[in-house]
């Protein structure tokens, strides 16, 4: 199912279903952070594909998000524990989760900075914010472009490296980030970055067409994770634990 395509370019797509890319990221969140019998939340938690994979480690596993349509489809799914809300004003008691998870989810806040500083609020001292989130060094622009009126969807190749200026004009509907945009997300507030490194993409789509193709790329991306040029992968990678 393919929710409201103007929903889904502002708010960015959601995980429809759950693949091998989805299982790596999982896998890379548990390397640094404990998620069994904690309390996690996906903010901005789309149809709750995560949500219901982190059941496999706890029962207090939620989610949330500001499309009242996705929280209906996730629950049609089973999902369960979501609830409608926005990263800037979390509906939540300080220091109530022990991880918070947003998976692709920091570019289409309308504050970055204030998600992050709300998502510190709601975090139990000790506990991690995970994040994941596009790398401007990227080659491709995954969240399509506005040609004037008219948007076009795809991996649009060198958008990321035009200056600010234009790449806002062509995709006022996501940011990227630089290094120094990360940094930025924390500075002066009661956190600690754990992690930053960088991920290439899954290559699930086209292990749908090519399983051979597929799995070369996936060893040549992911080698080059453990290089200097997973800088310019997909996303950023990033865990931050909040300190008092």
């Amino acid at each position: 199912m393919v929710l409201d395509e103007k929903r889904a370019i502002t708010l960015g797509h959601p995980s429809y279903v759950w693949r091998s890319g989805q299982e790596r990221r999982l896998e890379l969140i548990r390397r640094y952070v404990t998620l069994d019998n904690t309390y996690i939340l996906d903010i901005g938690c789309g149809l709750g594909a995560y949500v219901a994979n982190f059941r496999r480690f706890t029962s207090e596993s939620f989610g949330m998000d500001i499309d009242p349509a996705r929280l209906r489809e996730a629950r049609r799914r089973g999902v369960e524990n979501l609830f409608l809300g926005i990263g800037e004003s979390l509906p939540i008691a300080d220091a109530t989760f022990d991880v918070i998870v947003l998976n692709e989810v920091i570019e289409h806040v309308d504050d970055d900075r204030a998600t992050i500083r709300e998502a510190l609020r709601v975090l139990r001292p000790g506990g991690s914010i995970v994040i994941y989130a596009p790398n401007r060094l990227y080659p491709f622009e995954t969240h399509g472009v506005y040609l004037g009126s008219r948007y076009v969807f795809g991996n649009i190749p060198l958008v990321n490296w035009l200056p600010d200026v234009v790449r806002r004009r062509l995709v006022p509907h996501a940011r990227a980030y630089r290094d120094a945009d990360i940094r930025r997300l924390t500075r002066g507030l009661p956190a600690r970055t754990i992690v930053h490194t960088y991920v290439y993409p899954g290559l699930d789509n086209i292990a749908g067409r090519s399983a051979t193709a597929a799995r070369l790329l996936r060893r040549v991306l992911y080698f080059l994770e453990r290089t200097p040029l997973r800088r310019f992968g997909l996303s950023h990678f990033i865990v931050i634990r909040r300190l008092s």
